[in-house]
């Protein structure tokens, strides 16, 4: 069981896994349907197109044979996710054939990128819309009802939708995410995000904090705050660390976490300010991606494995218990064995407790397309994968094993999937902790201290005490 979990999690990085919002649609002329790929920040996205379409009369279903709009909200980052898109989309386009009515519509990242397939060559869809163009929906959506295939993916340097409250169809009441930044400027060569993205630009402190507070009062116990690279943000005299403590100030009830941060850009203000705070929590998502400083060099990631490992020491040195998890990527252009080596060794010593683990596959657009080779062969990239996934549970479950006997404070996120009796929930560094619920009046949204009595790669297993 516990590799299956380590699988899944793979997968819904890879865009395998998606996330119809449902809500009560009785009291809206209209139905639409939405399916997120990919990465947190387009979650985040779909709920702000959710809040858009509200505004226009359309509720959500969980049944796309009965929406009047479809969309799939898209990634680009790994091949899998495109072809899977491309078959949902052959599906839609059957129910489609029986309602002519109905109209399909992909957003996100492949919208710029696959536009002319998607609307004249394949002809599978009505409207495309790129990550900036959301507010535009609703023109969209009156000429495709007319008839005409719309397109806008327009990119910009100054959307970043603070304005609008996203609309939580899915929500369990207890998490958010809240979008801090949008686009990237660094130019991993691996990464079309820059592309598909646009330039990075951050939202306005004062309304992140108000959308934070808002959350608490509403009954939400626990922030993320999204961006491509949080750690860069900067909005007039407000930097990250400063941002982290004024949301941490909303309340010491608020948990807050945050994701993905860059190694070259995570400071010591930043893990001083993380060690302040007792509700921020003591995870950090590090993506490493190679071992070796050959290859690092090759991605443009501008640092270098002695820096990357003296950043890991450092968050250990200010927050000695603080979760570290990582993206490991496989078989990137002209990868030799010893560069596999250092990639493994490097995992050793920054002792992840998981990591999202990959073999490269070269996406068009990007820098590396341009310049490198995709010359590793696939059956080398798929073993060295293999091997890098073994490592991963042996340490994942080192981790885990070394929290028997400990005492954490859980956030009750919900029931455990197995059993309504037991209660899901995570610690601050991250990991899930079923414990069953007994006699104590606890609900949702509660913190409970949870002795961890056993613990798989994946799950911890405790008492309450």
């Amino acid at each position: 069981m516990p590799e299956l979990l380590q699988k899944d999690i793979r997968e819904e990085r890879q865009g395998e896994a998606y996330a119809p919002f449902a809500n009560d649609a009785n009291e809206y002329t209209k139905k639409f349907y939405i399916e997120s790929y990919g990465c947190q920040m387009n979650f985040n996205d779909s709920e702000i197109v959710a809040s858009i379409l509200h505004k226009e009369g359309y509720g959500a279903t969980r049944n796309f044979e009965e929406a009047h709009l479809v969309l799939l909200n898209t990634c680009s980052v790994r091949e899998k996710a495109e072809q899977t898109v491309r078959n949902r989309l052959t599906t839609f386009r059957k129910v489609k054939e029986k309602r002519p009515g109905m109209l399909v519509g992909v957003l996100g990242c492949m919208a710029e990128r696959l536009k002319s397939k998607f609307l004249e060559e394949e002809k599978l869809v009505d409207i495309v819309v790129g990550p900036d163009a959301y507010r535009s929906l609703p023109d969209l959506i009156s000429e495709a009802e007319g008839g005409q295939k719309t397109v806008n993916v327009l990119l910009s340097r100054e959307e970043t939708y603070a304005d609008i409250s996203p609309v939580r169809l899915d929500s369990n009441g207890v998490t958010a995410f809240v979008s801090i930044t949008r686009g990237c400027n660094n130019m991993c060569t691996f990464c079309v995000v820059p592309f598909t993205r646009g330039r990075e630009r951050s939202r306005d402190a004062a309304s992140i904090v108000a959308e934070c507070r808002d959350l608490f009062e509403k009954g939400f116990k626990e922030v993320t705050l999204l961006g491509q690279n949080v750690d860069s943000y900067t909005h007039e005299e407000v930097n990250f660390a400063k941002l982290l403590e004024m949301v941490a100030l909303v309340s010491p009830l608020l948990r807050v976490r945050f994701s993905t941060s860059h190694p070259k850009d995570i400071t010591d203000e930043v893990l001083h300010t993380m060690a302040k705070y007792p509700n921020i929590c003591k995870y950090i998502h590090l993506p490493v991606q190679s071992g070796s400083t050959r290859v690092l060099q090759l991605m443009n990631r501008t640092y270098t494995r002695e820096w990357y490992l003296n950043k890991v020491k450092r968050i250990r040195e200010i927050m000695p218990d603080c979760g570290i998890s990582s993206d490991v990527i496989s078989g990137f252009c002209t990868e030799t064995e010893e560069d596999h080596q250092d990639t493994l060794s490097i995992m050793e010593l920054s002792r992840y407790d998981m990591s999202y683990m990959f073999s490269y596959s070269e996406r068009p657009g990007t820098l590396a397309a341009r310049r490198y080779a995709d010359d590793v062969p696939t059956d080398i990239k798929k073993r060295r994968l293999e091997e890098i996934i073994n490592l991963q549970n042996r340490l994942s479950k080192d981790s885990y094993k070394n929290d028997i006997g400990k005492t954490f404070e859980v956030l009750i996120e919900g029931d455990s999937k197995r059993s309504d009796a037991h209660w899901y929930g995570r610690t601050s560094h991250n990991k899930v902790v079923v414990f069953p619920k007994e006699q104590y009046p606890l609900q949702k949204g509660d913190y409970a201290h949870v002795r961890i009595d056993e613990a798989t790669q994946a799950t911890l297993l405790g008492v309450i005490v």
